[in-house]
């Protein structure tokens, strides 16, 4: 990480509790990656997924480091400093060294199993439509209000992360948005960052199994709450049953929201078409009414949450109704494809039974004609979602298409055939591993009034083919055979009883 622009910083007084050998350390500059020290660096050793940090210390000492962070002491012949968590730690570190930026900028944090990044662009232009530009940290990009750039994971690791917020403050804003994975607070990233808001969309066991349990899942979403600042304020769900336990054990102030519970922000759908809804917001004795071309009571859920925190913030009603609908569609969140046809074809991200459950249902909502769904499980990862993703396609869609998605070094055909394994009928899907000749028949199979939802790589532009990362985007494949397209593609398709057997 660059070296600070105030002079060198000391070790004990950001980290009191470390235990220090070889005397105090000063440092101006930072890396917990052997390979990138530079002379005077003070090195962190984190034990990661991949390598033990811890490993490299003699390494990182012989490229110029002048001290180390670690977990145990390590006789490298520079000062050690143990720690109890080498990842909070460099979380801390990284803060300081850019002067610590949530201490003044407003910081909202945004976790939750499903809408995290919606609901992240929903107060960001709330934000903005009340003239208070600021800067964005999701999946869908980092910026600091005057540029952007793509970004390579939803949050960003430790030193990126504290590289963006103190950009963001020297931008001149006063507001920064954070969505949070769950990972990301497991691994400690936004350690030493203190947060004015913190919202839990919702909270679904479906995302556990990388954390090994639920009670760790909900330990590392809840992990945010504690890194409030003292008159930090906590928004939750009133109506996710998940939330509950973590609305019970917080201690510090809550706002809720909900459509079916009573909650401090509520709203009421008036009105719901097939390319726009009319949902009226209430704030006690106050209302608005907004309009919003996103569909679906998921993405009234969203827009409460941005609401509540709008509020929060002390915006009023309207300009929180104008930047709701500023937000005409999110990247790969249900997103409509519109070539002329006269059928609805949607691009969606989720890769999990709720998410494809709210896709499909969302679909059913604004059709007259059938759903037709193209899906695929990802290869060597959760394999137990596999028969309930294709349970909760079978209920849901009229017409399932059965395909590929990243399926690396797994048989596409083996993933298929857990995929079936949770329908009663297993007969009845399509299964096409070719993902864009799975998109191109469902296409060709729908009439007016219908609506295809293509569902689990959203705006993820590459495919994994073994280990070969191609190019890859569902969107332009739609398009390219909806505006091209003259005739209905006749294609040869895997019926479920003349699969191969694969035992």
């Amino acid at each position: 990480m660059p070296a600070t622009q105030g002079g060198p910083l000391f070790l004990r007084t950001l980290l009191p509790n470390a235990r220090l050998i070889g005397g105090e350390i000063q440092f101006a500059s930072l890396t917990s990656d052997h390979r990138q020290v530079q002379p005077g660096d003070l090195y962190v050793a984190v034990d990661g997924i991949q390598e033990d940090g811890h490993l490299f210390a003699t390494e990182a000492v012989a490229r110029g480091a002048s001290a180390v962070v670690a977990e145990r002491h390590l006789p490298v012949g520079v000062p050690v400093a143990t720690v109890d968590d080498s990842r909070t730690a460099l979380g801390v570190l990284c803060q300081a060294l850019v002067g610590n930026p949530t201490k003044s900028l407003r910081t909202i944090g945004v976790t939750g199993s499903l809408g995290k990044t919606v609901t992240s662009m929903l107060i960001a232009s709330v934000l903005e439509a009340a003239g208070r530009p600021c800067g964005v940290l999701s999946t869908l990009g980092y910026s600091d209000s005057l540029e952007q750039q793509k970004a390579p994971r939803t949050t960003p690791y430790a030193p990126e992360l504290a590289h963006w917020l103190a950009r963001t403050r020297d931008a001149g804003c006063r507001d920064a948005v954070i969505e949070l994975s769950s990972r990301a607070l497991a691994e400690r990233r936004t350690a030493g960052v203190e947060f004015d808001i913190a919202v839990m969309t919702n909270f679904r066991r479906e995302h556990a199994q990388w954390h090994g349990s639920l009670v760790n899942y909900r330990k590392a979403k809840e992990r945010l709450f504690a890194q409030l600042k003292p008159n930090g304020l906590a928004v939750l769900n009133a109506d996710d049953i998940g939330s509950q336990t973590t609305l019970e054990s917080l201690n510090a102030p809550v706002l809720t929201f909900g459509k079916h519970i009573a909650a401090n922000i509520t709203a009421e759908i008036l009105e719901r078409h097939a390319g726009e809804q009319t949902i009226m917001l209430h704030a006690g004795n106050d209302s608005a009414a907004v309009c919003t071309r996103m569909i679906g009571e998921h993405h009234v859920s969203n827009c409460l949450a941005a609401a509540t925190v709008g509020l929060a913030l002390g915006i009023d009603l309207a300009a929180i109704a104008r930047g709701l609908e500023k937000v005409t569609y999110v990247p790969g969140r249900l997103e409509r494809i519109e070539c002329g046809q006269s059928f609805r074809v949607f691009v969606d991200g989720g890769r999990t039974p709720d998410s494809l459950a709210i896709a499909l249902r969302t679909a059913r909502q604004t059709t007259t004609g059938r759903v037709i769904c193209v899906f695929g499980c990802q290869g060597q990862k959760n394999k137990e979602l596999r028969p309930l993703m294709g349970r909760v396609a079978e209920r849901a869609a009229d017409l399932v298409v059965i395909t590929s998605d990243n399926p690396r070094h797994e048989e596409p055909l083996r993933i298929a055939h857990d995929v079936i394994d949770g329908m009663e009928r297993p007969g009845k899907p399509h299964v096409l591993p070719d993902r864009r000749a799975a998109i191109e028949w469902a296409l060709s199979q729908a009439r007016a009034g219908d609506a295809v939802v293509i569902a689990g790589k959203g705006d993820r532009e590459f495919h994994w083919l073994g280990s070969r990362r191609q190019a890859w985007s569902d969107r332009e494949i739609a398009c390219q055979w909806l505006y091209h397209a003259e005739e209905p593609v006749i294609l040869k398709f895997h019926r479920p009883h003349q699969l191969p057997s694969l035992s």
